[in-house]
């Protein structure tokens, strides 16, 4: 049993979390570079954002959005 655990140490520890000590030691050089994953997220974050704000504003164009509050049984 303790193999097993041993294997998923190293799984995780030198194979998935390898290239994040790779920017982790880039931070010493350069902060922007190394935190380029968190920048794409936040570019991604940014998109689907406005994506969601762009469709909220067809659907109420289009009087598609019910704005009434008793359109669900429990607030009525």
């Amino acid at each position: 049993m303790r193999a097993f655990f041993e294997g998923i140490d190293y799984l995780f520890v030198h194979i998935l979390f390898a290239p994040l000590d790779f920017f982790r030691a880039l931070e010493l050089k350069n902060w922007w570079t190394a935190n380029i994953i968190t920048w794409i997220f936040i570019i991604i974050c940014c998109a689907a954002t406005w994506y969601w704000i762009k469709q909220l504003k067809v659907f109420k164009a289009n009087n598609d959005d019910n704005q009434d509050t008793t359109a669900h049984s429990f607030l009525s």
